[in-house]
């Protein structure tokens, strides 16, 4: 009997077909493995950072009450008509004026409505040689005049742009004065009514605070004059010119939600 012998380093034919089956079983599973891992990278959300909403700058709303200071210059032009027919002449009273206002206002859109009230002290004064009486000074001074109004508007957000109209009241003195030794000769005073037609721009600085310039144009009624030592009267007609600028507080809605 042969007895078989094992070449030393030969390779057993049994562990060769082994490692073959091996690696053929592990190629079949990492195919069958490769598309469901490429489903599931697949499948995982992508992380992206959404772009921040842009800053829209607040929206300034000019609703609610406010209250304020104003100041600045005028000018009532004066014109004298002795007994109503005869000319005497006209001047220009000038100076400064100072006073207050309070008023409401409520905002439609861009649209802006309000209603204000306004008073001041003025020391506008002036005077000319009388055309029908050449020894006589005619002047006038108005020393305080009111104002009820109506405004619209629009906003371009912090800038109002308005124009307002209503009634005026004016107070002023009337004199006669002489000539040669500005002896006063009479003296009377008057308060009268007329209109008011305006217009102005106001900035806010904050949310409260507000700054603002305003022109307004009041035609004031004819008025009789009488003077006690004078016989006969004056009709005097007015008309004034006011440029102001004004500083308001205002309550209320300031910025739109």
């Amino acid at each position: 009997m042969l007895l078989r012998r094992t070449v030393p380093g030969a390779i057993k034919r049994n562990d060769t077909g082994m490692k073959r089956l091996l690696i053929l079983i592990a190629s079949i599973a990492l195919g069958a493995a490769a598309p469901a891992f490429g489903a599931d990278l697949a499948g995982q959300p992508v992380n992206i950072k959404a772009p921040p909403f842009p800053v829209v700058a607040p929206i300034n709303d000019w609703s609610g009450y406010y209250i304020g200071l104003n100041g600045g210059w005028g000018s009532s032009h004066n014109c004298w008509d002795f007994n109503g027919g005869t000319s005497e002449g006209c001047h220009n009273s000038t100076g400064g004026t100072v006073g207050g206002q309070i008023g409401y206002r409520w905002q439609i859109f861009k649209t802006v409505y309000g209603i204000e009230g306004q008073g001041n002290w003025a020391d506008f004064s002036g005077s000319n040689v009388s055309s029908a009486f050449p020894a006589d000074t005619i002047g006038t001074k108005t020393d305080a005049f009111g104002l009820l109004t109506g405004h619209v508007g629009y906003a371009f957000n912090a800038v109002l742009l308005y124009a307002k109209g209503g009634a005026a009241v004016t107070s002023n003195t009337y004199h006669v004065n002489s000539v040669a030794n500005g002896t006063e000769l009479g003296r009377n005073n008057d308060v009268r009514w007329g209109g008011a037609l305006g217009a102005g721009a106001e900035v806010s600085l904050t949310p409260n605070w507000s700054v603002g310039l305003e022109y307004d144009h009041l035609f004031m009624q004819g008025s009789n004059v009488s003077f006690p030592t004078a016989i006969g009267f004056d009709r005097v007609h007015q008309d004034i010119d006011l440029v102001t600028a004004r500083l308001n507080y205002r309550f209320g809605p300031t910025l739109a939600k």
